[in-house]
């Protein structure tokens, strides 16, 4: 049985739903960061980014949203999480799912932890008041360049649903304008609909 280390709001949502969509056999272990619980020495011998999600599986452990989602992918194939019988299409998705992780996760994360990147309060202020436009001009690409819709990748879910799904949770908090990326909006609302993503949301809150 595999692991999930998550804390609740955090990007560990997108692999919680994809281990639900994959039928996994898993278990979810909630960490609490007010009580920096990733910090902790018994949760950096998993995962010594002090970091979440962690998946905890028979091979190993893994970190890394797009890591852990291309393995739930891989390792539920019946699924059809991922287009894995075309080097092509998956390399899309991992393209995307890159992109969530390197530039709009980051570009969010200036809003609440500037300190990973200055130390001086006024640089942190300035990266503050930029998140706004950042993370809307995020969006606005993703909306106008790469929801191909009603899925990210057309007609067929995929992997990068909920993990754009998890992210579009942030938007308002962020500053964006919802008005101006109609299809981000109407995506995050049909996932919101999945019972998949009911029950994950339930789970992590349950505890």
């Amino acid at each position: 049985m595999m692991k999930l280390y998550y804390a609740t709001g955090t990007c560990a949502l997108a692999t919680h739903i994809a281990l639900i969509d994959a039928g996994a056999d898993y278990e979810t272990v909630r960490l609490s960061f007010a009580s920096e619980d990733q910090r902790k020495p018994e949760y950096l011998l998993l995962n010594p980014k002090a970091r979440v999600p962690t998946l905890v599986t028979d091979e190993g452990n893994l970190t890394e949203t797009p890591a852990l989602l291309a393995y739930v992918a891989q390792k539920y194939p019946q699924a059809k999480l991922a287009p894995l019988g075309n080097p092509f299409e998956f390399a899309r998705v991992q393209a995307f799912n890159s992109y969530l992780c390197s530039t709009v996760h980051v570009a969010h994360s200036h809003r609440m932890r500037g300190y990973r990147w200055a130390d001086e309060p006024e640089a942190i202020a300035a990266m503050q008041r930029k998140v706004p436009a950042s993370v809307s001009a995020c969006f606005e690409l993703i909306d106008r360049e790469m929801i191909q819709g009603p899925w990210v990748m057309g007609d067929t879910y995929t992997i990068c649903d909920p993990y754009l799904f998890t992210l579009s949770q942030w938007l308002e908090a962020d500053g964006v304008d919802m008005a101006k990326i109609p299809n981000v909006r109407a995506h995050r609302e049909r996932n919101a609909a999945r019972p998949n993503v009911q029950r994950a949301l339930a789970e992590q809150f349950a505890q």
